[in-house]
């Protein structure tokens, strides 16, 4: 049964995290002119509405989102991700959607790129298919984004971007994910799989850690934020990302960005960064 919904965290520092990421990983891909195909195995809603019952309830955007999109010190880096907030939020100055993984890959696809995103849970599924009704270039799955993994790459443009981002809902989620990234590595040893994932004590950050370890994947980097420190496995104190075949000059990208957001999203302090190859 899934009971996770997005909605309730939208925004939050996680979610900025993950987006600047995914931006940064976008913007490589159009270094080359050739398409691309950017695949996401949990895509969500698409968007969501922080004025919604769902998201007032914990108000999470509130120290995520809220406290980066106005800042007149943006990195130039970091530009394209804010873009697609104001965007959404057309130009206004009031905070109110906020754009989910898949809004924001759209924003960066050039118009012979292409989108492909999974979504197992029915009430998400209608929401997404409203978000890109009559968009050619998205092709949304209501299926498992792990089979879907094993039927749909390698995509025919043969460069492109996995994101694979699970709630983490269920005890053998780890498993399931670092299983799949195999699966995906060995099907398209060429295309670029960004995992997200939550850290909440530094002994689940080293399980996790060796689990990919253990791949033997080549050029594997890992990225991570923290908000609070790594000692109450009962929340969520950071949130991390792997990369497999990370884009050239993304680890200096990302050891120039990663400290500056890590203050914006904890202005009095006690957050951290780091960017480190686990397999390089």
């Amino acid at each position: 049964m899934l009971s996770y919904r997005h909605h309730f965290h939208a925004g939050n520092f996680a979610d900025v995290f993950k987006h600047v990421v995914l931006t940064l990983l976008l913007k490589a891909l159009h270094a080359k002119d050739k398409p691309f195909c950017y695949f996401e195995t949990h895509a969500g809603a698409g968007a969501y509405d922080l004025r919604g019952n769902e998201a007032q309830k914990n108000r999470e955007f509130e120290d995520g989102i809220a406290r980066v999109w106005q800042r007149s010190d943006v990195p130039a880096a970091l530009a394209d991700y804010v873009a697609s907030v104001r965007r959404i939020n057309r130009e206004r100055k009031e905070l109110r959607f906020y754009p989910g993984s898949p809004r924001v890959a759209r924003a960066l696809l050039r118009p012979a790129d292409r989108m492909v995103l999974c979504e197992l849970h029915s009430s998400e599924v209608p929401l997404l298919r409203h978000e890109f009704s009559g968009d050619d270039q998205v092709t949304i799955l209501p299926q498992d984004g792990y089979d879907a993994l094993g039927k749909q790459l390698p995509p025919r443009e043969r460069r492109g971007l996995v994101l694979i981002d699970p709630a983490y809902e269920r005890k053998d989620e780890p498993d399931r994910v670092v299983a799949a990234v195999k699966l995906a590595h060995a099907r398209w040893a060429t295309g670029i799989f960004a995992v997200w994932y939550p850290l909440q004590d530094r002994a689940s950050q080293a399980r996790w850690q060796q689990r990919f370890r253990s791949t033997a994947i080549p050029k594997l980097l890992c990225a991570e934020v923290c908000v609070q420190p790594l000692d109450v496995a009962s929340r969520m104190n950071g949130t991390g990302m792997m990369i497999v075949n990370p884009p050239w000059k993304l680890k200096e990208q990302l050891d120039e960005v990663l400290p500056w957001l890590t203050t914006a999203l904890t202005p009095d302090g006690g957050g951290g960064a780091r960017v480190e190859w686990l397999n390089p």
